[in-house]
């Protein structure tokens, strides 16, 4: 039951945070407390040990506190730090640096992608799409979001929340 828990519902939120910033450029609070709440359940339930579980949080506090700093200089959103500190939770200490590569890849990528498809007028069947009219402009920044889920999900079966529950 654990494993199925941990197959559907990080996935789930995972998928859940990316299309929402994409739609509106927003990750909605729900999404990290609902991480949080998961990983509080699942992670003794898994047989993860009472330290590895506290290396897991100092992980994601780490990357919260971090990316705090970052918000503050305005190079990302407060969702998008409260997304990365929730993930990190899911994957601990050990898969931060391959988490944080993988996303600067992604992000990279999609920054890329965007400069290219706004240099370009958008479709007739897109330009009524309010999501695609905000991500068209120049001085909407990159829903994050994106690259931040789609490098959990590249980094998560390393991780040793994932490594015991998929073993069992």
């Amino acid at each position: 039951m654990v494993s199925l828990c941990l197959l559907v519902v990080f996935p789930f939120l995972m998928a859940y945070a990316a299309v929402s910033d994409i739609l509106t450029m927003t990750i909605p609070n729900r999404i990290g407390l609902a991480l949080v709440a998961a990983f509080a359940v699942l992670a003794p339930a898994s047989g993860l040990g009472w330290l590895e579980i506290a290396s897991h949080v100092g992980a994601g506090a780490l990357v919260l506190a971090v990316g705090f700093v970052i918000y503050l200089l305005g190079a990302m959103g407060a969702g998008d730090v409260k997304l990365a500190a929730a993930t990190t939770l899911w994957l601990g200490i050990g898969a931060v640096p391959e988490y944080l590569v993988t996303t600067a890849m992604f992000g990279g990528l999609m920054a890329l992608g965007l400069v290219l498809v706004r240099g370009h007028p958008l479709p007739g069947f897109a330009a009524t799409w309010p999501f695609a009219l905000r991500l068209q402009y120049e001085r909407v920044g990159i829903p994050y979001g994106v690259a931040l889920a789609a490098s959990a999900l590249v980094t998560c079966p390393a991780a040793p929340l994932w490594r015991l529950v998929l073993a069992g």
